[in-house]
């Protein structure tokens, strides 16, 4: 049975466009992804963006699944940084009332620190390419993004004045008792979430290198996510962590493991290149800290101003996009599978035009399940 495919959605905002057209992009491609054979569609979280409309998982979560069938849908991930785990549970409590068994709450650490930046020492520091092509590139120094202003604005933000976020280990703790209906204060009273108390709810925890997230995924014995799109110098490190850290549970019986990929496939390599032109200066943005801008055309993205030092910040990123022609972008997927042993693969696609989009997932599933 080949590896299942599953797609990641930021719901992007180009340029010339609009939120409201993003969301109803973001419908019309599940949809498409649904009737393509895709297994899951996920919904990041992010905020203050010019460029992403993907805001609050639950919500769009909720207007995808009365537009679709059967397709997993899900959040990678719901932000614990800055929510309690009564809300998160109380979020998905609702939709799985109207929608049973179709969600999976993902459930990451971020509360306003940039992603992959857990403290760790690389096993890799220069970075590598793997036998079979994978390209793990040096870590990325997170560490002028932590004290940026609008890092620092967002989290006041995002949380009520002097409100300190709960440790993430407990967190997880609670919503997986208030799920199970087992949930006790240490004064004995029993908290009982209507809807949500049995909800059936796939969890699954994400992290982007060897940090806390992996070892609470595995000491739980959930389903983990890790981000070779994101933060791609960590993933083979994230992935051993949470092997070695699993234990099984009344759900999971052995590690269970999703890797993500920015993914752009079209007809040639050079048209794909063309489509992801902008990738470069949309990640510089990020990088940055002035948030996601709005996706440019490719002409607009070769008319941005770009340097050495523009090309070195997002160097980790670009080189380990997968971009051109189906096979070719098949054959970097199943390394990548590989490498890391993943039992499923999540893809993220970003064009100006979301015909493009559209045409990327459709290439690429045909492609993959013809192997």
């Amino acid at each position: 049975m080949s590896t299942p495919l599953s797609v990641l959605d930021l719901v992007p905002i180009s340029t010339g466009s609009s939120a409201p057209e993003a969301l109803r992009n973001s419908i019309d491609l599940a949809q498409r992804a649904e009737s393509l054979g895709y297994a899951r569609y996920w919904f990041a979280e992010h905020h203050l963006n010019p460029g992403v409309a993907g805001t609050s998982p639950a919500v769009v979560l909720a207007l995808v699944a009365g537009a679709t069938s059967n397709i997993r849908l899900g959040s990678a991930a719901v932000q614990l940084g800055h929510r309690t785990a009564l809300s998160t549970v109380e979020e998905f409590g609702l939709l799985d009332a109207l929608h049973p068994g179709r969600f999976d709450l993902g459930l990451g650490r971020s509360g306003g620190k940039p992603p992959g930046s857990e403290t760790r020492t690389p096993e890799h520091p220069e970075g590598q390419i793997l036998d079979n092509g994978l390209v793990i590139p040096p870590a990325f120094d997170y560490s002028q993004l932590l004290g940026s202003p609008r890092i620092a604005l967002s989290q006041a933000l995002l949380k009520q004045p002097g409100a300190t976020s709960q440790p993430y280990t407990e967190q997880v703790a609670d919503i997986l008792a208030l799920i199970a209906g087992t949930y006790r204060a240490d004064n004995g009273e029993e908290a009982h979430v209507i809807p949500g108390e049995g909800a059936d709810l796939q969890i699954w925890i994400h992290g982007s290198s060897a940090g806390e997230s992996a070892h609470v995924a595995g000491a739980n014995g959930l389903r983990f996510g890790t981000n070779y799109h994101v933060a791609p110098s960590g993933v083979l490190e994230a992935v051993a962590a949470y092997r070695e850290a699993f234990v099984p549970s009344a759900t999971l019986g052995a590690p269970y493991v999703i890797v993500s990929a920015d993914v752009v496939v079209a007809e040639d390599d050079q048209a794909a290149r063309d489509l992801a032109a902008g990738y470069g200066p949309w990640v510089r943005s990020i990088r940055t800290a002035q948030g996601a801008i709005q996706f440019p055309t490719t002409q607009e993205a070769r008319e941005l101003p770009w340097g050495p030092e523009d090309a070195a910040l997002v160097a980790d990123r670009v080189d380990t996009q997968f971009v051109g022609t189906p096979e070719k972008v098949a054959d970097q997927l199943a390394a990548l599978r590989d490498a890391t042993q993943a039992d499923e693969l999540l893809i993220t696609t970003i064009t100006h035009d979301h015909a493009d989009r559209v045409r990327s997932l459709e290439l690429l599933a045909k492609e993959w399940q013809q192997r």
